[in-house]
């Protein structure tokens, strides 16, 4: 991004969010923690310690505002306390502010080494570091040794004041991604306990990884160890562990840990990468692909890889993510193994940046700036507003979010600059340092200059998998591909009609095999798709085929030794409803809501589930419920996030409730402009699960929320929006044939009063009575006839009643004498 660009940001941030913690780029003021709507669990990053302030100093650095540096480590001094009474994330806390005062820190002293400015500076940030470690250690106190997932900055995690330490899980990610901070804090402060803590929780998820696969899950209890959720990948949950697995290695120089990423990084390739795709699958049973769609966060995965010097999946995956990115502007929140969006939200995230950085200083193509200079547009033509760059709600949409998060300054604009500068035109040495997953810099001297913590060294893991060139060496480029500055680009055209977009695809003369096809839990399509097969249906191979005998290298007849099901494109959501029926609302207040794939099927329910609203505690239901006794026997609300939707459910069912109705928590969403969708479970078995469970957009969980607040007591009907009260059904047309006599007025024919009859009364001002030519002519063009108003009345004996055309009286009308039929 141009220099310009982001000192402005940096700027439009100063001046309307200090000292809050995050800019508002759409309301142009800053976010406070309690002053704005709950968010649920993106709320705690935010601990009124103004955070995208300590998140961005080292950036300034690097962009060469030195004299910004030196202000904005003077007001953080001054005026950042770290002893809030706030529940804060420990993983989010410890890589954005614990991370940007340390990064800030080794920036200050460095340029106070060299006489020219911060002469004032007696390591103040680092002394705030120390305070902060400090504030967080209290979420170790577990017997496993991993760590809380929240911890209050004031009274820690067990104290009766902290409103935390309930909480029973955590992800990989969260509890694997402490070790570079904590390792830092404790070689620049001299007091190992950082470090050895950080280490335990390392050594704790490694042990409990599954043994047959090299492994590990998602979430995993802090208690027992036990795995929670079995899913395993690279992305959200998992990623930064085996990231920080890599770079504490670098960092410290303890060879445990390349030895353990190592083992780790075969087990990847050998069963989630499936060049270019990096699927999710269950670490007991790695075969088997446990959903059809990626989330974003894997961008990180190809810059990773290029540190390792795997470069070849490393430009497969990236060229993936980049088409992805050209057929949806920006990469969706999560996408199909189809590439079709999954989760249409977009966070200004910066792993796919980060991942062009790296490949750009791994190969010197300068396709990669044109990577980059893609990013850079789309964000000033799509995310730009007057007083930042805010978050996309939807790509399919546009729509922004009032947001715009810490890291966008801390990495977005650190990874993008960095990639279109020269390293002469950096006031440090970019390759002293290494990036932190919030991208700050610490100096990877820290193992030889500063003292390893007693006690730390890990016991080495034996190595059993073959060992290739770059398992303890790092890459160059004269070893990687020597000669031969085209080999990235060879590697990229395989890709690059990958999304559909640019050349037809013309399929050639096939060979026939045959290819058995087992259940490993995706669709057999799906499967041959993902592995660069293109399907044509066998009768129009056969008859373009037919008579020519020419073989093509590579292309092959396919014959599915299975049933096989096309799947739709795009999986119909059967629209619900939350329909108000108590007074004063009576039904008129109807709210447009998503279904789940689990949990009682409200389309299976001929009049729905009743029930009246009660607000679940805590809010998020992520624990055992607080207020159960009002619970039972009524709806619960759920506010979204923190956990997974079925482990929601399950807390509330288990409360006594009969139906629950989550709100989402992202600020601004709304049933009109963001499309709706199913929830899903959490990867395990949901059928314990029988209450029905709706999704509300935010916008219309404010109504119901506040329907409550005013009433106290709010009666809800859950079902399908085509079955709601009131809602008027189109009936179905019974087509029949009618023959029409025209008579004088009175006249019947003979025996037509016998039974029932239908009398029709053509006004002479409005029907035109046309003759078999003039009727032929019509109905040979357009098919058209002007309205004709009627009455119809069915009766047994001979009287009618004609009725005007403007008439109101129905077929039950009770105006007449014989209302029989």
């Amino acid at each position: 991004m141009e220099k310009e660009a982001a000192r402005s940001c940096v700027r439009e941030s100063k001046k309307y969010a200090y000292p809050a913690d995050e800019l508002m780029p759409l309301s142009c003021r800053g976010r406070v923690r309690g002053q704005e709507p709950n968010r649920g669990d993106i709320d705690d990053s935010l601990g009124k310690f103004s955070l995208t302030l300590i998140d961005t100093l080292d950036t300034l650095v690097v962009l060469n505002k030195l004299d910004e540096f030196e202000d904005a480590v003077r007001k953080t001094v001054k005026d950042v306390r770290l002893d809030n009474d706030v529940v804060v994330s420990v993983f989010e806390t410890n890589i954005r502010v614990l991370g940007g005062l340390l990064g800030a820190h080794v920036m200050a002293d460095l340029l106070r080494q060299r006489g020219e400015r911060m002469q004032w500076y007696q390591d103040e940030l680092l002394h705030m570091a120390n305070e902060l470690g400090h504030r967080l250690l209290p979420a170790f106190n577990t017997t496993s040794g991993l760590p809380y997932p929240k911890v209050n900055l004031r009274y820690g995690v067990l104290n009766p004041l902290s409103r935390t330490g309930t909480e029973s899980d955590t992800c990989t990610a969260c509890a694997g991604t402490m070790i570079l901070e904590f390792a830092a804090l404790s070689r620049l402060s001299g007091e190992s306990v950082f470090e050895e803590h950080a280490r335990k929780a390392l050594d704790v998820l490694w042990e409990r990884r599954q043994r047959g696969s090299d492994l590990v899950g998602t979430v995993i209890n802090i208690h027992n160890g036990e795995w929670v959720r079995r899913d395993s990948g690279v992305g959200a949950g998992i990623d930064s562990y085996y990231e920080y697995l890599m770079k504490a290695y670098i960092l410290l120089g303890d060879n445990v840990f390349l030895e353990r990423f190592n083992i780790h990084y075969s087990a990847i390739m050998k069963y989630i990468s499936q060049p270019p795709l990096l699927l999710n699958v269950h670490m007991h049973n790695p075969t088997v692909s446990v959903r059809s769609w990626m989330d974003s966060l894997l961008a990180f995965f190809p810059g990773l890889q290029v540190l390792r010097g795997d470069l070849k999946p490393a430009i497969e995956t990236h060229e993936m993510l980049y088409q992805v990115t050209k057929q949806h502007k920006f990469l969706p929140e999560a996408f199909t193994t189809e590439f079709r969006v999954h989760w249409g939200q977009h966070l200004l995230r910066p792993e796919f940046a980060e991942s062009t950085y790296y490949l750009y200083k791994a190969t010197g193509d300068p396709y990669y700036l044109r990577v980059g200079q893609s990013i850079v547009e789309k964000l000033n033509a799509y995310a730009r507003v007057p007083c930042g760059f805010a978050a996309v709600q939807d790509v399919r949409t546009g729509t922004h979010e009032d947001r715009m998060d810490s890291f966008f300054l801390a990495e977005m604009f650190k990874y993008l600059y960095l990639l279109f500068s020269e390293k002469t035109q950096l006031p440090i040495d970019i390759d002293d340092y290494i990036f932190t997953t919030e991208a700050h810099l610490l100096p990877v001297s820290l193992s030889t200059t500063q003292p390893s913590c007693q006690g730390n060294n890990t016991e080495s893991v034996p190595v059993s998998q073959e060992e290739d060139l770059f398992t303890h060496s790092c890459p160059s480029t004269e070893t990687l591909f020597p000669n031969n500055p085209s080999f990235a680009k060879t590697i990229r055209d395989s890709y690059k009609y990958l999304t559909g977009v640019g050349r037809a695809f013309h399929p050639l003369p096939v060979r026939e095999i045959e290819l058995p096809l087992h259940d490993n839990g995706m669709e057999p399509v799906e499967f041959l798709k993902s592995m660069g097969i293109s399907l044509t249906p066998l009768n129009e191979v056969m008859a373009r085929d037919r008579g020519s005998q020419k073989e093509h290298k590579g292309v092959y007849r396919v014959k599915l030794v299975a049933e096989v099901s096309q799947t739709p494109e795009e999986e119909e959501v059967v629209p619900h409803v939350v329909q108000l029926i108590s007074p004063p609302f009576l039904g008129r207040t109807v709210l447009t809501a998503g279904p789940a794939k689990f949990g009682m099927d409200l389309t299976k329910q001929e009049h729905g589930v009743k029930g009246s609203i009660v607000k679940a505690s805590p809010y998020t239901a992520c624990g055992p419920i607080d207020n159960a006794v009002d619970l039972k026997g009524h709806i619960a609300l759920a506010l979204r996030g923190d956990c997974m939707f079925a482990a929601k459910a399950r807390w509330l069912q288990e409360a006594g409730a009969i139906g629950v109705i989550f709100i989402d928590h992202r600020e601004g969403s709304n049933s009109e402009e963001t499309p709706l969708f199913q929830m899903v479970g959490d990867g395990d078995s949901t059928e314990d699960i029988t209450m029905p469970l709706v999704f509300l957009f935010s916008h219309e969980g404010a109504v119901l929320t506040a329907a409550l607040e005013e009433h106290q007591n709010v009666d809800v009907l859950l079902l399908p929006k085509e079955r709601q009260l009131g809602h008027d059904k189109t009936e179905k047309t019974v087509g029949m044939n009618i023959k029409l006599r025209l008579a004088e007025d009175g006249e019947l024919e003979e025996g037509a009063a016998t039974g029932p009859t239908l009398e029709f009364v053509l006004e002479k001002e409005e029907v035109a009575l046309l003759n078999e030519e003039e009727e032929a002519e019509e109905l040979k063009g357009e098919r058209q006839s002007q309205q004709q108003h009627f009455c119809a009345k069915a009766a047994q004996n001979d009287r009618t009643e004609p009725c005007s055309a403007d008439s109101s009286q129905t077929l039950n009308s009770n105006s007449g004498p014989d209302t029989n039929p």
